[in-house]
Formats: structure tokens, sequence, C-alpha cells
């Protein structure tokens, strides 16, 4: 299962990623717009998730729309998760030690190209197989 080592690995792989913190937690950023960050579940996220609330390592994806996150969620609702904090915004929560590094990679590289400038993203698609950084 994938580790904090696979996202920073992966993440400063892809053109104009920079690795930030914020409150000690790790983003990553594209010419200044957050792509994947690191998202401890706060005291308000765990009310209201209760039971269900996973422990464990927690990354905060940008997807394309929410459509996209219901669509993760409900194909994979042990890996991907949202709360109420998230509600109609396109970012899903993923339980880092439940992923596999490939469906990482392929999510933090959908996340970048969302995020980085439309130039820049041509010329990695140009340039560059859809693969494991």
């Amino acid at each position: 299962m994938a580790t904090w080592t696979d996202v920073r690995r992966i993440a400063l792989a892809l053109p104009g990623t920079d690795e930030r913190s914020s409150r000690g937690n790790a983003s990553w950023v594209v010419k200044d717009k957050t792509f994947v960050w690191e998202r401890p579940l706060r005291r308000s996220d765990l009310e209201a998730l209760g039971d269900k609330a996973p422990d464990g390592p927690i990354l905060g994806v940008r997807v394309a729309d929410v459509g996209v996150k219901e669509a993760l969620i409900a194909d994979d609702p042990e890996v991907y998760f949202t709360t109420p904090h998230f509600d109609g915004y396109p970012a899903v929560l993923v339980r880092l030690d439940r992923i596999d590094v490939a469906e990482l990679t392929e999510l933090i590289v959908d996340a970048w190209l969302l995020r980085a400038p439309k130039r820049l993203a041509k010329d990695y698609l140009g340039s560059e197989p859809r693969r494991a950084p």
C-alpha cells in the first residue's frame, strides 16, 4: 500500500510541482494551485463520521467534479470517502494505507492535470507516457 514517500515521489516528479507545509501538513502545488494534500481528520470530521472514521494517513485529492468524487466513493468506499466539510467541493479523501501505488499515481497525475496551466499539462501529455513517475 502507499505511503507519504510515494505521494511525495509521484507529485514532485510532475513538472512545476512544489511541496509546501501549512500547520505542519504537506501539500503539493502546481503554479500556486494545490492538487493533493495531507488531510488529518479534524474534530468535526470525527464527530460526523463516528465509528466509521478511519485511522491512518489521509490524503486530500482534487478531482474534476463532484460526480467524479461520488463515483470514486461508490466504487471503492474502503479507499475513498468524504466528510461534510467537503460537501459540494470537487475533492475526495483517500485512505493512503489502502490504495495501491499504481492507483495513487493515476489519481495524483489526474489531479495535477486539472490544476496545472494548460500549456504545461499539454506539454506533459505530449512528452510523457502515462506511467508511474
